[in-house]
């Protein structure tokens, strides 16, 4: 068996995050900038390791400006201090096309063990001879846990902002030689 290193296709793969506003709808927002590189034996994800996923939050994105100012100040991310978030996987199971990731979650310095659901969308070679292989990533953490502790209450006693973030990745990594 041989090590496989495998690095994310950037126009190919999106990272997105879906949080309550006022309770009563769903703010979507991704990051555009982002990196994930796994280590496989041959090209087999079960034996996949080394999985380090990092992403930029001064790229963050939820289609407002002031939204987005706001989520990189200290009320949130901290950018200035905490340029990037990071995902080091440690363990990883499949059972057919779906697992479980195991792993560290680290958010403005804080530390969380987290596990995602994993769908393996299969290895296909594009038509420029690249290897290709893709999955979809989705998963939920509590923003407080990772020190994401701004809130506010409208005047109805309704919170502004929920704690509950639903992540979602639709990857696609490139087989390097």
């Amino acid at each position: 068996m041989s090590k496989v290193k495998w690095s994310i296709d950037p126009h190919h793969s999106e990272v997105t995050f879906k949080v309550k506003h006022l309770m009563i709808s769903t703010v979507t927002g991704h990051f555009n900038k982002f990196n994930l590189d796994v280590v496989t034996e041959d090209d087999d994800f079960n034996t996949a390791s080394g999985i380090l996923f990092t992403a930029d939050i001064d790229s963050i994105d939820t289609n407002s400006d002031q939204r987005d100012a706001h989520l990189k100040s200290e009320d949130f991310f901290h950018a200035a201090r905490h340029a990037q978030l990071e995902f080091a996987g440690t363990r990883y199971e499949a059972k057919g096309d779906e697992a479980k990731l195991y792993g560290n979650l680290t958010i403005k310095g804080v530390t969380k063990p987290v596990t995602l659901n994993v769908e393996y969308g299969g290895i296909v070679k594009d038509p420029y001879g690249q290897t290709k292989a893709g999955f979809t990533v989705s998963g939920k953490i509590s923003r407080k846990e990772f020190g994401l502790t701004w809130s506010a209450v409208t005047e109805a006693g309704s919170v502004v902002v929920g704690d509950e973030i639903k992540v979602n990745a639709e990857v696609q990594l490139i087989k390097q030689s």
